[in-house]
């Protein structure tokens, strides 16, 4: 199985270029899955549901959000109602949505994906490793799902580490989302589970993190409340992570970093 993920896609300029993009990614890298993070596609903060149908309408099968997840309040009822939308699975009981499901891939295999947000520099959420375990408990991989595909959105890279090395073997890919700069750690661990610390963003790489760097700069010279910061508008670089996995046990035989456009270093896997 061809997997594809894209890390945090950044305002308008993002959300373009993943758009535009994505049909020919997917076809050129004959991806059989494909999830996208998108919890700052809307002017940096949060996901409007227009936009959420416009990436699933390009060749998105799930889309996964973060700390971000509720700044478009119109999108609590559509997350209610769209099951490929999601939030982070260790959100309180009673939280709107879901944290993870079962995406049914073009040729009838099924694949597991999941949202979940560490705690580390982050909101005090239930415990990520705890509901994970749980969650992945409910599935076997390379039974029940050809796949398990984790997007765990955190801001230290110990606790992702942390994360990865708990959950070796029982995950085809598992890769962070948040700090929006793409990690060159990518690797298959020991029991077969291809990893990547952080996956990037896709935006404006001119920016403090997708953001209008000025505005951005300015609150760490003042130390001062300023103006709502603006995404940076100028071409976005497209980032992310392609995984190839062993049909039998779902487990990684390679994982490659992906940067298309944009000012960032081109690379793009060859299938």
């Amino acid at each position: 199985m061809h997997i594809l993920f894209l890390g945090d896609v950044v305002g308008r300029t993002g959300r373009d270029a993943v758009v535009a993009a994505l049909p020919k990614l997917r076809a050129d890298l004959r991806a059989d899955l494909v999830v996208v993070n998108a919890e700052n596609a809307s002017h940096g903060f949060g996901l409007a549901p227009e936009m959420a149908k416009d990436m699933f309408a390009a060749g998105a099968d799930a889309i996964t959000l973060g700390n971000h997840a509720w700044d478009r309040k119109e999108v609590i009822p559509y997350i209610a109602e769209t099951p490929r939308l999601l939030r982070p699975l260790n959100f309180p009981p009673g939280t709107p949505g879901a944290g993870s499901t079962v995406v049914e891939l073009h040729d009838g295999r099924k694949a597991l994906v999941l949202n979940v947000m560490g705690r580390l520099f982050m909101d005090p959420l239930d415990c990520p490793f705890r509901t994970t375990a749980v969650e992945l408990s409910k599935h076997r991989l390379g039974g029940t799902v050809a796949a398990v595909l984790i997007d765990f959105h955190a801001e230290a890279t110990s606790e992702k580490m942390a994360f990865g090395h708990s959950f070796d073997g029982q995950a085809s890919l598992i890769v962070g989302t948040h700090t929006h700069s793409p990690t060159g750690d990518h690797q298959v661990l020991p029991g077969g589970t291809a990893y990547q610390s952080d996956a990037g963003m896709c935006g404006d790489y001119d920016s403090v993190i997708g953001m209008a760097k000025e505005g951005a700069a300015t609150r760490f010279w003042k130390k001062l409340p300023g103006e709502r910061l603006q995404p940076a508008e100028g071409p976005a670089t497209i980032c992310g992570v392609f995984v190839e996995t062993d049909d039998a046990t779902g487990l990684a035989k390679r994982i490659e970093p992906v940067r298309q456009g944009g000012r960032l270093s081109q690379t793009l896997p060859v299938v």
